[in-house]
């Protein structure tokens, strides 16, 4: 294990390090994450987090794992989903934005029937088929190995359940590309230092995107952990993918 590898946006570090180095980074970015977010993508991530919903699916009475969930935007369109007789579990590895995310929902009135969990993707705190539906968005791709948390999510939904992942992809259109990566590596680090006062955390975010599979190798890792009937819906020109598959 010690000598083994991953990335951490452009860069190669011990797969023991990237966990650590992820944490630092959202310990830093959490209490400006929200209004980076909003300047980052000109407000558009609202309308992608509130179609992710809607594709879940998710009911009255469900049970749902928003995983990585951070600040809890899909928490808080999912709590009025499932009602009173279902539950909302807002899980993140990083106890900074954990506790951004409820202060945030509990500011909004939303203090009934959501859980918060510190939890690592990749070992789910959670019997098995616990879950309706899980969610993760924005977070996958910071996941050191997506692979097993791609089978720990499986395990944990119930049969019938499906997975959303909503998560930067490969954009469409050689044109659109060049202006997507001149946005990401010029702009969002001088926002991050101007807003955030954080230049490198907002480099890797836009470098981790490029690291991150595109849309035909993430749903071919979702058959591999088990997912079935797997796709996905492209948004802006597939700046952003939501990728959805079910556990039969």
């Amino acid at each position: 294990m010690k000598d083994q590898t991953t990335h951490f946006g452009f860069r190669t570090v011990p797969l023991t390090e990237k966990s650590k180095l992820v944490r630092e980074v959202f310990d830093s970015v959490a209490d400006r994450y929200d209004l980076m977010n909003d300047l980052m993508s000109f407000g558009i991530h609202r309308l992608w987090k509130q179609l992710a919903v809607y594709l879940s699916g998710v009911r009255y009475g469900e049970r749902v794992l928003d995983l990585a969930g951070g600040t809890g935007d899909l928490t808080a369109l999912l709590q009025p989903r499932v009602g009173d007789k279902g539950e909302v579990i807002l899980a993140d590895i990083n106890a900074a934005m954990l506790r951004r995310g409820r202060d945030r929902l509990i500011d909004q009135g939303l203090v009934t029937n959501i859980r918060y969990v510190q939890a690592d993707a990749q070992a789910l705190p959670f019997a098995d088929e616990t879950f309706d539906c899980v969610t993760i968005g924005f977070g996958l791709r910071n996941v050191t190995d997506k692979n097993k948390a791609l089978r720990s999510m499986h395990r944990v939904l119930k049969p019938g359940g499906r997975l959303l992942i909503l998560e930067f992809s490969k954009p469409r259109g050689e044109w659109f590309s060049k202006l997507y990566d001149f946005y990401s590596f010029n702009v969002l680090p001088l926002l991050g230092r101007l807003v955030a006062g954080d230049e490198d955390s907002y480099r890797y975010l836009a470098e981790s995107i490029r690291m991150h599979p595109d849309q035909d190798a993430l749903k071919a890792m979702m058959a591999k952990a088990g997912f079935e009937r797997t796709e996905y819906f492209n948004l802006t020109l597939g700046v952003v993918a939501i990728h959805r598959g079910y556990k039969l």
